[in-house]
């Protein structure tokens, strides 16, 4: 039976709008700063009104997601044609679906608490029934599990593909399923954050650490080419970093689409996250295991710099960028990093995808090199003093500040501050600043390096004041967890003895 002209039409409408949408949800995903208003541009009446009233469901659950408040004055300016009582719905209907799952159950889960959302679906804190054991579970928007068959089709059948990947650097997945028309994939729970939310909080990362992370990821990675995986989406969003300071990726085969005006919806399937995606791909070409390389590479450009080379605000420019400028050298930008580093992020940021590693496997081996057998101090920390509650620390640039607790409600703070020689030559030195270095305290002070077991008692100028600090080094590229605690714990103690005896005082 032949269409008519009017159901003709209302498709065209149907498609447009649904294009559209799928854009608008990318945009939000991906932190593309695009208004509802530039996805109204053209269209009049019903047509207008319709897209509207889609937008509006897509930006508020976005921003409920992001634990926003939205409230119906935000709309009511911005788009008069709704009334105040349309808009309220709307907001109504969005909150009960935010909590809708919260403290129910879907299949064998409990759902506990949301842990996370974006425009593709939800994660929750969930507690699987049959195994008593939590874990985190990924729900499909409904609106893509009702509107995209083919998006639910790729769901599956790649959950499925990446729950054969067993390994410590990447996010397992136990199940895929659904139940009453709901999708979901069941998840490894990690306690810890995202590497987005990490570069976020802390900016730039120390080379040792960013170089740990970004080799990490390359394993889980390689371990997916040699299945014949490629992710598609390797972004800092998609890499969990646990609370013991081991990065997982996860997201395997949920690459998200891109919809560019002026093409079929043949010709406009982009995989990918537009700032992370390789040149090659906005010219139409597969993603490959090169690809996932170049998006690897942007990701340890990120945790070195604290941003992406890049930061445009429409596919049109990030597609402009992507093909024709070269990733910044990041000695430009961190002239004391090393050469050999700048090396590595060129060439897994390289144009050409044939100048790049050929996959992950040979990304790894690069990586691996160029980190050598060094630790970064973020993981040697974590393993001295992770179960420790005497012991806490924050980072300022490369130098860390521990801060451990003592008897009769006094503390004391060591640092850890690694010097700038060459990699073979470096040392890390563990010092303690005890009190002003007044000639009269020579004689006593002095006295205590016969009882010190780590380091000793040493005048070092700081801020342009001569300074008893205790203090202690090894060389950094072998120091151990043990040697670190024992240090710390030492250098501390008799660094508060110092200043307690000599000025009665409790200031480091």
């Amino acid at each position: 039976m032949r269409m008519s002209e009017e159901e003709a039409n209302s498709l065209t409408i149907a498609r447009r709008v649904d294009a559209r949408c799928d854009e608008f949800e990318h945009a939000l995903a991906v932190g593309l700063p695009r208004s509802i208003e530039s996805f109204l541009v053209g269209l009049e009446g019903e047509d207008r009104l319709t897209l509207l009233v889609e937008l509006l469901v897509i930006e508020i659950d976005a921003r409920l997601a992001r634990h926003e408040r939205p409230v119906v004055s935000d709309y009511s300016t911005r788009f008069p044609e709704l009334s105040v009582e349309h808009i309220s719905g709307i907001l109504g209907n969005a909150q009960l679906v935010e909590d809708a799952l919260v403290g129910r159950k879907l299949h064998i889960y409990q759902c506990v608490s949301l842990v996370g959302a974006g425009a593709m679906g939800r994660v929750y804190l969930a507690l699987h029934d049959d195994l008593q054991r939590h874990c985190a579970l990924k729900v499909l928007s409904p609106r893509r599990g009702t509107c995209d068959a083919e998006y639910v089709a790729r769901f599956q059948q790649e959950g499925q593909a990446a729950a054969s990947l067993i390994h410590p650097n990447i996010v397992t997945l136990h199940a895929v399923g659904q139940k009453a028309g709901t999708h979901f994939l069941e998840m490894e729970y990690i306690q810890g954050r995202s590497l987005q939310q990490l570069i976020r909080e802390e900016g730039p990362l120390p080379t040792d650490r960013a170089l740990r992370l970004a080799t990490m990821v390359a394993d889980g990675l390689a371990a997916a080419h040699r299945a014949g995986i490629v992710h598609r989406d390797v972004k800092p969003d998609n890499v969990m970093v646990t609370r013991s300071g081991v990065a997982k990726i996860g997201d395997f085969g949920l690459a998200k689409r891109v919809l560019t005006a002026g093409k079929s919806s043949r010709d406009q399937a982009i995989c990918g996250t537009p700032n992370y995606m390789a040149p090659e791909l906005f010219q139409g070409q597969d993603a490959s295991p090169a690809s996932d390389v170049y998006a690897l590479g942007l990701c340890l450009f990120q945790m070195l710099i604290g941003k992406l080379p890049w930061q445009d605000s429409s596919l049109t420019q990030l597609a402009r960028s992507g093909r024709q400028e070269e990733v910044p050298n990041i000695r430009d930008l961190r002239p004391e990093l090393s050469l050999e580093l700048a090396e590595c992020v060129a060439l897994m940021t390289a144009l050409n995808p044939a100048d790049r590693p050929v996959d992950a496997v040979a990304a790894s081996l690069l990586l691996h090199e160029v980190l050598g057998m060094e630790r970064d101090l973020e993981s040697l920390l974590i393993e001295a003093f992770s179960s420790d509650p005497t012991v806490t620390w924050v980072r300022n640039g490369e130098i860390y500040c521990v801060m451990r607790r003592l008897p009769n409600n006094r503390q004391h703070q060591v640092f850890l501050e690694p010097t700038q020689h060459s990699a073979t030559e470096r040392v890390l030195m563990i010092y303690a600043i005890c009190c002003p270095a007044t000639p009269s305290f020579y004689e006593q002070a002095l006295m205590q390096n016969g009882v010190v077991m780590h380091g000793s008692l040493a005048i070092r100028e700081i801020d342009g004041q001569k300074m008893f600090v205790m203090i202690n080094a090894y060389p950094r590229s072998t120091v151990a967890p043990e040697e670190i605690r024992r240090s710390v714990l030492e250098i501390a103690a008799h660094a508060d003895q110092v200043e307690h005896q000599l000025t009665g005082q409790d200031h480091n």
